[in-house]
């Protein structure tokens, strides 16, 4: 923890650290923080229960998990807590600060609703997809899966999420009907599909968009 709190702080960041889950919960709910790095292995509380808790209280900012397990159940579920992105130790600070950087230039841009990465203008209210100025065509789900993954950009989403948000909950389909929508989605904005730029396959658990 010494070595974080270190790191962000001679980059000009101002450090609340929390040596066990209760106190870490505390400092999250009182001191308004534009990120947290949330570890998974915390004592009283773990840090399942501390994003539970804080997204429950109506908390926005960007969760980062940090922790040592790499499995896949593990990853979605705290994801599925409310956490937008995690990282497995052991990382590199600079991967680390890196992506902390990402997040918090995204939260300050604030959440617009026309989106654009690359030669790409995604307009959402619009319903309408244009590179360099000439519309695109789109199916239905193509536009909606597009939108939501470029709502949360580096978010990592996993399948779940992206069916309820897309398909809808009422709509039986598998994760493989994801997995297709993505094919063809890619092979409509991604120069290389099987090399994507944008949309990130996260091995076992979804999908990332990286529109930087």
């Amino acid at each position: 923890m010494r070595g974080l709190t270190d790191a962000f702080t001679a980059r000009g960041c101002v450090v609340v650290s929390a040596a066990d889950g209760q106190a870490g919960l505390d400092a999250a709910l009182s001191a308004q923080p534009d990120l947290i790095l949330l570890d998974i292995m915390l004592p009283k509380i773990d840090g399942y229960e501390i994003c539970k808790a804080v997204r429950s209280r109506g908390v926005e900012v960007p969760i980062i998990m940090l922790t040592a397990r790499g499995q896949e159940a593990d990853i979605v579920r705290g994801l599925n807590s409310g956490a937008d992105d995690y990282v497995t130790k052991p990382f590199s600070i600079g991967e680390l600060i890196a992506r902390v950087n990402a997040f918090l230039r995204r939260r300050n841009s604030g959440r617009e609703k026309v989106c654009r990465f690359g030669d790409f203008v995604l307009d959402v209210a619009a319903h309408k997809l244009f590179r360099n100025g000439a519309e695109m065509e789109l199916t239905a789900k193509e536009f909606r899966l597009l939108a939501h993954l470029a709502s949360r950009p580096g978010r990592a989403l996993t399948r779940d999420d992206i069916l309820d948000a897309v398909w809808g909950s009422s709509v039986f389909v598998t994760p493989r009907s994801i997995d297709r929508c993505v094919t063809t989605l890619r092979a409509k904005i991604e120069l290389v599909p099987r090399s994507p730029r944008y949309i990130q396959t996260i091995r076992d658990i979804g999908y990332r968009f990286e529109p930087d």
